[in-house]
Protein backbone atom coordinates (compact mmCIF):
# COMPACT_ATOMS: atom_id res chain seq x y z
CA UNK A 1 0.00 0.00 0.00
CA UNK A 2 1.54 3.52 -1.04
CA UNK A 3 0.14 6.56 0.85
CA UNK A 4 -0.17 9.34 -1.00
CA UNK A 5 1.00 13.09 0.41
CA UNK A 6 -2.94 13.80 0.99
CA UNK A 7 -3.48 10.32 2.64
CA UNK A 8 -2.80 9.73 6.33
CA UNK A 9 -0.98 6.39 7.36
CA UNK A 10 -3.35 4.27 9.13
CA UNK A 11 -1.47 2.54 12.32
CA UNK A 12 -3.38 -0.24 13.95
CA UNK A 13 -2.45 -1.82 17.80
CA UNK A 14 -3.48 -4.17 19.86
CA UNK A 15 -3.96 -4.05 23.55
CA UNK A 16 -1.61 -7.61 24.25
CA UNK A 17 -2.85 -8.98 27.60
CA UNK A 18 -5.13 -6.50 28.96
CA UNK A 19 -4.68 -7.56 32.28
CA UNK A 20 -0.75 -6.05 32.25
CA UNK A 21 0.22 -2.52 31.16
CA UNK A 22 -0.73 -2.61 27.73
CA UNK A 23 -3.46 -0.59 27.56
CA UNK A 24 -1.80 2.03 30.17
CA UNK A 25 0.74 2.11 27.26
CA UNK A 26 -1.06 2.27 24.50
CA UNK A 27 -3.70 5.65 25.90
CA UNK A 28 -0.52 7.04 27.35
CA UNK A 29 1.25 6.77 23.88
CA UNK A 30 -1.76 7.88 21.47
CA UNK A 31 -1.96 10.96 23.80
CA UNK A 32 1.89 12.05 23.07
CA UNK A 33 1.18 11.18 19.36
CA UNK A 34 -2.15 13.15 19.86
CA UNK A 35 -1.32 16.03 17.19
CA UNK A 36 0.14 13.27 14.20
CA UNK A 37 -1.36 13.12 10.84
CA UNK A 38 -2.36 9.79 10.83
CA UNK A 39 -5.22 7.15 11.73
CA UNK A 40 -5.03 5.00 15.09
CA UNK A 41 -7.22 1.92 14.52
CA UNK A 42 -7.79 -0.76 17.63
CA UNK A 43 -7.15 -4.12 16.29
CA UNK A 44 -9.94 -5.30 18.85
CA UNK A 45 -12.21 -4.37 22.31
CA UNK A 46 -11.40 -3.57 24.99
CA UNK A 47 -12.72 -6.04 27.86
CA UNK A 48 -13.25 -6.19 31.41
CA UNK A 49 -10.28 -7.28 33.02
CA UNK A 50 -8.85 -7.17 36.68
CA UNK A 51 -5.21 -5.99 36.27
CA UNK A 52 -2.31 -8.13 37.32
CA UNK A 53 -4.63 -10.83 37.12
CA UNK A 54 -4.18 -12.78 33.68
CA UNK A 55 -6.92 -15.53 32.99
CA UNK A 56 -7.84 -17.04 30.12
CA UNK A 57 -10.45 -14.10 28.85
CA UNK A 58 -7.31 -11.98 29.01
CA UNK A 59 -5.48 -14.51 26.59
CA UNK A 60 -8.26 -15.14 24.25
CA UNK A 61 -8.79 -11.53 23.72
CA UNK A 62 -4.80 -10.68 23.16
CA UNK A 63 -5.08 -14.28 20.71
CA UNK A 64 -8.07 -12.36 18.54
CA UNK A 65 -6.18 -9.20 18.58
CA UNK A 66 -3.35 -10.39 17.00
CA UNK A 67 -5.48 -12.00 14.21
CA UNK A 68 -7.32 -9.21 13.76
CA UNK A 69 -3.76 -7.53 13.29
CA UNK A 70 -2.62 -10.10 11.13
CA UNK A 71 -6.04 -9.98 8.66
CA UNK A 72 -5.67 -6.27 8.83
CA UNK A 73 -1.17 -6.13 7.70
CA UNK A 74 -2.64 -9.05 5.06
CA UNK A 75 -5.18 -7.48 3.09
CA UNK A 76 -3.91 -4.17 3.36
CA UNK A 77 -6.24 -2.10 5.42
CA UNK A 78 -3.67 -0.95 7.69
CA UNK A 79 -0.01 0.31 7.07
CA UNK A 80 1.62 -0.79 10.09
CA UNK A 81 0.86 -2.30 13.56
CA UNK A 82 2.05 -1.64 17.20
CA UNK A 83 1.58 -4.55 18.78
CA UNK A 84 1.32 -4.54 22.81
CA UNK A 85 2.54 -7.36 25.01
CA UNK A 86 1.05 -10.31 25.51
CA UNK A 87 1.81 -13.17 28.33
CA UNK A 88 3.14 -16.35 25.84
CA UNK A 89 2.35 -18.27 28.52
CA UNK A 90 -0.98 -17.69 29.05
CA UNK A 91 -1.26 -17.36 25.05
CA UNK A 92 0.06 -21.26 24.62
CA UNK A 93 -2.78 -22.23 27.22
CA UNK A 94 -5.47 -20.86 24.43
CA UNK A 95 -3.91 -22.68 21.45
CA UNK A 96 -1.03 -19.94 20.63
CA UNK A 97 1.42 -22.29 18.70
CA UNK A 98 4.11 -20.16 18.39
CA UNK A 99 7.43 -18.59 19.98
CA UNK A 100 6.57 -15.49 19.85
CA UNK A 101 4.70 -12.46 18.16
CA UNK A 102 7.57 -12.30 15.56
CA UNK A 103 7.06 -15.92 14.34
CA UNK A 104 3.12 -15.62 14.58
CA UNK A 105 3.07 -12.36 12.14
CA UNK A 106 5.58 -14.25 9.92
CA UNK A 107 3.08 -17.54 9.54
CA UNK A 108 -0.30 -15.23 9.04
CA UNK A 109 1.55 -13.53 6.21
CA UNK A 110 3.20 -16.66 4.36
CA UNK A 111 6.58 -15.28 4.83
CA UNK A 112 9.45 -17.10 5.13
CA UNK A 113 12.29 -14.40 4.82
CA UNK A 114 11.62 -12.72 7.95
CA UNK A 115 13.91 -11.70 11.40
CA UNK A 116 13.69 -9.96 14.64
CA UNK A 117 15.68 -6.79 14.67
CA UNK A 118 15.26 -4.60 18.18
CA UNK A 119 16.25 -0.68 17.73
CA UNK A 120 17.03 2.08 20.54
CA UNK A 121 18.63 5.03 20.25
CA UNK A 122 21.68 4.13 20.83
CA UNK A 123 21.80 0.12 19.29
CA UNK A 124 20.34 -2.36 16.89
CA UNK A 125 20.58 -5.79 16.73
CA UNK A 126 18.93 -8.74 14.94
CA UNK A 127 19.07 -12.30 15.41
CA UNK A 128 20.21 -14.88 14.17
CA UNK A 129 18.37 -17.35 15.68
CA UNK A 130 15.40 -16.65 17.75
CA UNK A 131 13.73 -18.09 20.71
CA UNK A 132 14.80 -21.33 21.10
CA UNK A 133 17.26 -23.13 23.61
CA UNK A 134 20.80 -22.21 23.95
CA UNK A 135 22.18 -25.53 23.32
CA UNK A 136 20.26 -25.84 19.63
CA UNK A 137 22.39 -22.70 18.80
CA UNK A 138 25.26 -23.89 17.71
CA UNK A 139 23.26 -26.61 15.13
CA UNK A 140 20.53 -24.05 14.03
CA UNK A 141 23.15 -21.34 12.61
CA UNK A 142 24.23 -21.45 9.23
CA UNK A 143 25.82 -19.08 6.67
CA UNK A 144 22.47 -19.48 4.94
CA UNK A 145 20.42 -18.04 8.08
CA UNK A 146 22.97 -15.25 8.70
CA UNK A 147 23.54 -14.05 5.14
CA UNK A 148 19.32 -14.16 5.12
CA UNK A 149 19.24 -11.91 8.11
CA UNK A 150 22.47 -9.62 7.53
CA UNK A 151 20.52 -8.20 4.24
CA UNK A 152 17.22 -7.35 5.71
CA UNK A 153 18.81 -5.92 8.55
CA UNK A 154 20.92 -3.91 6.04
CA UNK A 155 18.42 -3.12 4.21
CA UNK A 156 16.38 -2.12 7.45
CA UNK A 157 18.97 0.71 7.99
CA UNK A 158 19.26 1.87 4.70
CA UNK A 159 16.08 2.64 4.79
CA UNK A 160 15.79 4.17 7.98
CA UNK A 161 18.43 7.05 6.44
CA UNK A 162 21.97 5.36 6.33
CA UNK A 163 23.25 5.41 2.58
CA UNK A 164 26.06 3.20 3.63
CA UNK A 165 25.12 0.61 6.55
CA UNK A 166 28.05 -0.19 8.92
CA UNK A 167 27.06 -3.76 10.24
CA UNK A 168 28.72 -5.60 12.57
CA UNK A 169 28.41 -9.49 12.43
CA UNK A 170 29.24 -11.11 15.71
CA UNK A 171 31.04 -13.89 16.85
CA UNK A 172 29.25 -16.76 18.74
CA UNK A 173 32.43 -18.16 21.12
CA UNK A 174 34.54 -16.24 23.75
CA UNK A 175 37.21 -14.16 22.47
CA UNK A 176 35.30 -15.36 18.58
CA UNK A 177 37.10 -18.71 19.40
CA UNK A 178 40.68 -18.26 19.80
CA UNK A 179 41.44 -19.16 16.51
CA UNK A 180 39.55 -22.76 17.14
CA UNK A 181 40.44 -23.49 20.99
CA UNK A 182 36.86 -23.39 22.17
CA UNK A 183 34.74 -23.59 18.89
CA UNK A 184 35.27 -22.84 15.16
CA UNK A 185 31.63 -21.73 14.01
CA UNK A 186 33.91 -18.43 13.63
CA UNK A 187 35.45 -19.78 10.75
CA UNK A 188 32.92 -22.36 9.47
CA UNK A 189 29.99 -20.40 9.52
CA UNK A 190 30.38 -16.97 10.57
CA UNK A 191 33.61 -15.89 8.27
CA UNK A 192 32.05 -17.18 5.08
CA UNK A 193 28.44 -15.24 5.79
CA UNK A 194 30.31 -12.09 6.37
CA UNK A 195 32.11 -12.60 2.83
CA UNK A 196 28.80 -13.87 1.25
CA UNK A 197 27.45 -9.75 2.76
CA UNK A 198 30.03 -8.10 1.49
CA UNK A 199 29.78 -9.84 -1.89
CA UNK A 200 25.71 -8.98 -2.40
CA UNK A 201 26.11 -6.22 -0.49
CA UNK A 202 28.73 -3.31 -1.82
CA UNK A 203 26.61 -0.51 -0.95
CA UNK A 204 27.16 -1.92 3.16
CA UNK A 205 30.25 -1.55 5.38
CA UNK A 206 29.92 -5.61 7.19
CA UNK A 207 32.42 -6.50 9.20
CA UNK A 208 33.05 -9.42 11.10
CA UNK A 209 33.71 -11.92 13.21
CA UNK A 210 33.53 -9.26 15.44
CA UNK A 211 34.26 -10.36 19.16
CA UNK A 212 30.95 -10.58 21.23
CA UNK A 213 32.36 -8.93 24.31
CA UNK A 214 33.33 -5.66 22.52
CA UNK A 215 31.23 -5.21 19.72
CA UNK A 216 27.74 -3.97 21.33
CA UNK A 217 30.20 -1.65 23.65
CA UNK A 218 31.18 -0.08 19.88
CA UNK A 219 28.19 0.01 18.38
CA UNK A 220 26.80 2.15 21.13
CA UNK A 221 29.74 4.24 20.69
CA UNK A 222 28.63 4.85 16.98
CA UNK A 223 31.38 2.75 15.21
CA UNK A 224 28.63 0.75 14.11
CA UNK A 225 24.62 1.29 13.24
CA UNK A 226 24.12 -2.43 13.19
CA UNK A 227 24.83 -5.44 15.14
CA UNK A 228 23.71 -9.26 13.86
CA UNK A 229 23.99 -11.51 16.81
CA UNK A 230 24.22 -15.09 16.88
CA UNK A 231 21.53 -15.58 19.27
CA UNK A 232 18.74 -14.12 21.40
CA UNK A 233 20.23 -12.97 24.94
CA UNK A 234 23.75 -12.00 23.52
CA UNK A 235 22.33 -9.15 21.61
CA UNK A 236 19.48 -8.47 24.19
CA UNK A 237 20.93 -7.86 27.52
CA UNK A 238 23.36 -4.94 26.25
CA UNK A 239 20.13 -3.65 24.21
CA UNK A 240 17.95 -3.92 27.48
CA UNK A 241 20.77 -2.39 29.67
CA UNK A 242 21.50 0.60 27.27
CA UNK A 243 18.23 1.26 25.91
CA UNK A 244 15.78 -0.68 27.72
CA UNK A 245 12.98 2.38 28.13
CA UNK A 246 13.20 3.15 24.68
CA UNK A 247 13.70 0.30 22.65
CA UNK A 248 11.79 -1.14 19.71
CA UNK A 249 10.64 -4.73 18.34
CA UNK A 250 11.04 -4.54 14.66
CA UNK A 251 10.15 -7.84 12.43
CA UNK A 252 11.91 -7.05 9.59
CA UNK A 253 10.48 -8.64 6.28
CA UNK A 254 7.10 -8.55 6.38
CA UNK A 255 4.99 -6.36 4.21
CA UNK A 256 4.15 -4.29 5.89
CA UNK A 257 5.65 -3.41 9.14
CA UNK A 258 5.05 -4.86 12.61
CA UNK A 259 6.35 -2.74 15.99
CA UNK A 260 6.34 -3.46 19.64
CA UNK A 261 7.79 -1.90 22.72
CA UNK A 262 10.82 -3.95 24.03
CA UNK A 263 9.22 -5.04 27.55
CA UNK A 264 6.74 -7.67 28.36
CA UNK A 265 3.69 -7.39 30.59
CA UNK A 266 4.40 -6.09 33.76
CA UNK A 267 1.32 -7.73 35.74
CA UNK A 268 3.26 -6.31 38.97
CA UNK A 269 2.41 -2.78 38.68
CA UNK A 270 -0.37 -2.87 36.26
CA UNK A 271 -3.35 -0.55 36.97
CA UNK A 272 -1.08 1.96 39.13
CA UNK A 273 -0.65 4.07 36.07
CA UNK A 274 2.71 4.21 36.38
CA UNK A 275 3.92 2.03 33.55
CA UNK A 276 6.73 4.27 31.28
CA UNK A 277 5.24 4.49 27.68
CA UNK A 278 8.31 5.53 26.04
CA UNK A 279 9.10 2.11 24.33
CA UNK A 280 5.41 2.26 23.58
CA UNK A 281 6.02 5.75 21.94
CA UNK A 282 8.80 4.98 19.65
CA UNK A 283 7.07 1.91 18.24
CA UNK A 284 4.66 3.96 17.31
CA UNK A 285 6.87 6.82 15.79
CA UNK A 286 8.94 3.89 14.25
CA UNK A 287 5.62 2.54 12.62
CA UNK A 288 4.76 5.88 11.20
CA UNK A 289 7.83 6.45 9.63
CA UNK A 290 8.02 2.95 7.92
CA UNK A 291 4.87 3.48 6.91
CA UNK A 292 5.58 6.70 5.24
CA UNK A 293 7.91 4.98 3.04
CA UNK A 294 6.78 1.36 2.26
Amino acid sequence: MSISPIQKPVIGYTLGDQAGIGPEIIRKALQALAGEQAEFRPMGATIDATPGQPSRETALAAFEHLEAAAAALKEGSIDAVVTAPVCKENLHSVGFHFPGQTEFFADRLSMQNYAMCLTGQRLTVALGTIHTALADVPRLLTTAELVRIGSLLADFVRRSGKAEPRIAVAGLNPHNGENGAFGNEEQSIISPAVAELRTSLPWAQISGPCVPDCVYRDAALGLYDAVLAPYHDQALIPLKLIDFDNAVNVTLGLPRYRTSPDHGTAFGIAGKNVANPASTIRAFRLALACAKKN
